[in-house]
């Protein structure tokens, strides 16, 4: 290496990796150096995930080669990748929820004492917690239970476990995916600490905007192979799109002015719902919708969002209130029977779990929605054929065949396959829960358009999303809920960022 060059402090080359007949990784290479933030780009298996798998010892690669501050490794667990100083915080956390903060980062510690005791050494690991917590301006409630805290204190608890083991190098996979904005700003605050004090750190997230605010460098990746490495201050969110996709796309979601329309097409009125303990999951939840417009609803995770849904939705008892569809009460309905009413279709957060049966033909869970409407005992298969050819046509399905099985399809093809069957119902409401929630940018703003046109054709469209930008950008309203309350319902192109979030932590914006 030339004098006067830095070494990286984290490098992978010419890493490959087969799943079975897939290629994950073909020849790809990463960098990271010391006191440096790079962001992780690429689409739904691009490999990206793959890679800091296997950086964190959770695979290891085929072929290729890992250094660790110019030693060679091989990692074997996440055991030795830890002892090597990486740590990874998986965008679904690790963590034990009856417990608390402290007993979470200190867990599997091995007592330091030099005879043995049956007892944890609270006090050393506080104390050790503490210090970690100083030296990079973190903070946490040591004696508070996990199940207690929100997904900013969880994430922040992610952080403190693996900088209590040792981490020099963090991987951070979609961090801010469900944080509001003021947990985001606090993230990038602590991520800024932690570069100052020398910390590696990898992002993994699939939001530009954020790539632009907080990396140093940026790795794209397409097809399992790293496309480029660029400076962020030298790109911006159009060139790194391209790179992504191979192709160059707007990144603009298109919003037609909402239908005028005096009478909503449904209204929800105090709406409540109790828990297994009596506990409100809802409260007094009050709402219009109004044709041709999209009525998004914003709030952390857990807020109310599936029981609005599955109660709108015939799915699930409400304990007090009421559900109006032009001017007649469907609360208590089935879903079947609201169904008949021709009043609303639902897209589900869970796409293979309530959405689309796996297992299944595109054909067959087509037909799921429409079989009980053929004459006699014996599902007409030709028409069902025809009608999924038809569905798959209009929305540019890429499937071998309506014969093939859903699962088998990328998560953007199986989330068209639902919103198409969904839409070819000719719904007065849809609903949709998290309809891009694991797709990559192509595939979502294909979701987007299809909402629109939804839209413009006079449709209800009922939004719940988890992206902030998105919301504001694609939505007419915005409902903000916050422990199954109705905080306000704004315009989003009339209130900033930051007051959203505070309605979304349950304070009124001022």
């Amino acid at each position: 290496m030339m004098s006067g060059i830095m070494m990286p402090y984290i490098e992978m080359q010419g890493i490959s990796k087969r799943f079975g007949t897939v290629l994950a990784n073909d020849d790809a290479s990463l960098s990271v150096n010391r006191g440096e933030v790079l962001a992780l780009l690429g689409e739904n298996g691009s490999g990206k995930s793959t890679l800091v798998n296997m950086l964190a010892g959770i695979y290891t690669p085929d072929s290729g080669s890992i250094y660790v501050n110019g030693r060679h490794c091989d990692f074997s667990s996440p055991r030795n990748a830890i002892a090597a100083g990486i740590g990874m915080v998986h965008q679904h956390f690790l963590l034990i929820p009856v417990m608390n903060a402290w007993e979470n980062i200190g867990l599997g510690e091995k007592p330091q004492a030099k005879w043995r005791s049956p007892f944890i050494e609270k006090k050393r690991i506080i104390t050790k917690i503490a210090a970690l917590e100083e030296r990079f301006g973190l903070a946490t409630v040591h004696e508070k239970k996990i199940y207690n805290m929100s997904v900013g204190e969880k994430q922040t608890v992610e952080i403190l476990k693996m900088l209590y083991r040792g981490a020099t190098a963090l991987i951070l996979d979609e961090p801010t995916a469900v944080l509001t904005p003021q947990e985001i700003k606090r993230l990038f605050s602590m991520l800024a600490n932690m570069k100052q004090e020398g910390c590696s750190i990898i992002i993994i997230t699939h939001k530009l905007n954020e790539v632009m605010e907080i990396s140093d460098r940026v790795t794209v990746m397409r097809k399992g192979k790293t496309i480029a490495t660029v400076n962020t201050s030298e790109t911006n969110t159009r060139e790194l799109t391209g790179m992504m996709v191979g192709v160059s796309i707007s990144l603009e979601i298109k919003r037609d002015k909402p239908l005028v329309q005096e009478n909503p097409v449904m209204k929800v009125e105090n709406l409540g719902c109790l828990g297994v303990e009596k506990e409100p999951l809802l409260d007094h939840v009050n709402f219009d919708l109004y044709p041709g417009e999209i009525l998004g609803v914003a709030g952390i995770a857990g807020s109310g969002q599936r029981e609005l849904c599955e109660i709108i939705t015939g799915m699930r008892k409400a304990s007090s209130g009421d559900v109006v569809f032009r001017g007649a009460s469907i609360l208590g309905f089935s879903p079947r029977q609201i169904r008949d009413c021709g009043v609303m279709s639902f897209v589900p957060e869970d796409r293979l779990g309530m959405g689309l049966v796996g297992s299944m033909s595109v054909a067959d869970n087509i037909l799921l929605r429409s079989y009980k409407d053929n004459p006699g005992i014996f599902v007409d298969r030709a028409t069902g054929n025809a009608l999924a050819e038809k569905i798959i046509e209009r929305h540019a399905i890429s499937t071998p065949s309506a014969q093939h099985v859903v699962r088998k399809l990328s998560g953007g093809n199986i989330q068209k396959v639902l919103l198409g069957r969904e839409i070819h119902l000719g719904p007065s409401v849809l609903i949709t829960a998290y309809p891009v929630r694991g797709l990559d940018i192509g595939a979502s703003y294909t979701i987007y358009d299809l909402l629109n046109e939804e839209k413009k054709n006079g449709v209800a469209v009922l939004y719940i999303g988890e992206d902030l930008d998105v919301l504001m950008e694609l939505c007419d309203r915005l409902m903000v809920i916050h422990a199954g309350k109705v905080m306000d319902i704004v315009d989003p192109q009339k209130v900033s960022k930051e007051g959203i979030g505070l309605l979304m932590l349950g304070e009124k914006a001022a």
